[in-house]
């Protein structure tokens, strides 16, 4: 713990300071690649060749000005974020909270004020996050056509959404001090595996408990779309158990569809955005095959199960260092917390801050990995010979969702965990060939 030996001459300004330039660096990174992005779209004015038989002007200018809209909101939201986390470190803003919070509750034990605490800092954020959400809800996503949602569903959604979510985060957080406190020295390792039984507690009860309580959901009607999916789902040996639809239309235009479920229970969803209408949106049968085809291909490869196994190993690791150095006391007092040094104000310093390079790099591989998932999955559909309806369905949920189709290399690479549209249909064309050729 070399470093932390350094850290310890240094005053609490100076650590505090530290702290904000790793704040500022990500920002500054961010806001670089936000605007390589936007000069790209900017200039990309005419249709790419690969999509001029596909794609009409009007549909590519409307999502050229969509892509260029959503990066102006990012810019301004952005720099609203770090002046707020700015403001938050330097007036010591969460220890005033916790000490109000000390004040107000009448039980006087962490438990229960760390979970006061939690609550009055998601109102404030909810609070300061309202405007912005607003106005991307009903001034951007209305202008293009996305938004379905009435004021009065607006309001009633957001209400659920902090109620539920202060449930489950007190729940968590209550248990999560508890293990803490009585773990004795080796509470990491207790801490990591009662986690992870958690994650997967909430894996399982989230889609089937949770979800419901925003949108509604009905099992897809009897009838050839129906009964070519449970035949999909059958020649894969895929554990189908139900089959529904989420009534996604009333909250947005935009479409997907996805599976859930551990062991040998999954459930598949469609969005009924995705289904075809009589304007000619949504996809054709043969074309939602493809689509679950693609998302079976990430069961069938073990996507799902890697992705949870990387998940639990990158939480000991985070854990493991929190256990090591939870009881700094720089880690308090440069936010200003002299009296106190509540375990869960030490998790958020160590996995939000101290823990930021590292994140950050992590976040880079995790986007590499899921594109080589995403080409994996791709490449599963090829091999059930529905390479070319996966093509299609691609662009007609591109059309529908004005996805824009041009972008920045390093802005790509940096964040997109789906390979944008041109790479995903170069590679189904190479993959519909070789296939093809097998065949011959």
């Amino acid at each position: 713990m070399g470093i932390l030996s350094v850290i310890d001459r240094l005053d609490d300004q100076a650590v505090r300071n530290i702290i904000l330039f790793l704040l500022w660096a990500d920002y500054l990174w961010e806001t670089y690649l936000s605007i390589r992005q936007y000069r790209v779209a900017t200039k990309a004015q005419q249709i790419p060749n690969q999509l001029k038989d596909v794609m009409k002007k009007e549909e590519y200018d409307k999502a050229r000005e969509y892509s260029l809209a959503k990066l102006k909101f990012g810019f301004v939201k952005d720099a609203e974020s770090i002046i707020v986390n700015t403001i938050v470190l330097h007036q010591a803003f969460l220890a005033t909270v916790w000490n109000f919070t000390e004040d107000l509750n009448p039980f006087s034990d962490e438990v229960s004020t760390s979970c006061i605490w939690l609550i009055l800092l998601q109102l404030f954020s909810t609070i300061i996050d309202l405007p912005f959400n607003i106005y991307y809800t009903f001034v951007i996503e209305e202008k293009f056509g996305f938004n379905k949602q009435t004021p009065g569903f607006f309001i009633w959604d957001k209400i659920k959404q902090f109620l539920v979510f202060q449930v489950i985060t007190a729940m968590i957080a209550s248990i999560v001090i508890v293990v803490i406190k009585n773990g004795g020295d080796y509470f990491f390792i207790w801490l990591w595996a009662v986690v992870g039984v958690i994650t997967l507690i909430l894996l399982t009860i989230y889609p089937a408990v949770i979800a419901p309580l925003f949108d509604k959901y009905t099992p897809l009607p009897e009838g050839a779309l129906r009964t070519d999916i449970e035949k999909l789902a059958s020649s894969l040996k895929f554990p189908l158990s139900e089959l529904y639809v989420v009534e996604g239309s009333k909250r947005s235009s935009h479409s997907n569809a996805y599976f859930y479920g551990l062991f040998k229970s999954k459930r598949i969803v469609l969005f009924d955005t995705l289904l075809a209408k009589d304007d000619g949106s949504g996809c054709k049968d043969d074309e939602i095959l493809a689509v679950l085809s693609h998302e079976l291909g990430h069961w069938s490869r073990n996507h799902t199960i890697k992705n949870l196994i990387i998940v639990q190993i990158n939480l000991f690791l985070l854990f493991s260092v929190f256990g090591a150095i939870f009881k700094y006391p720089k880690l308090y007092t440069s936010l200003g917390f002299y009296k106190s040094k509540p375990v869960l104000v030490g998790m958020f310093v160590v996995l939000q801050y101290v823990m930021m390079p590292y994140n950050t790099v992590l976040s880079f591989l995790m986007t590499v990995l899921s594109r080589k998932f995403e080409f994996e999955a791709d490449d599963f559909a090829v091999q059930l010979g529905k390479g070319a309806a996966l093509e299609r369905s691609l662009l007609k949920l591109n059309k529908d969702n004005s996805g824009f189709p041009v972008h920045d290399w390093l802005y790509s690479v940096w964040h997109y965990s789906h390979p944008p549209l041109l790479q995903r249909i170069e590679a189904l064309r190479e993959g519909v060939k070789r296939f093809e050729g097998k065949k011959k």
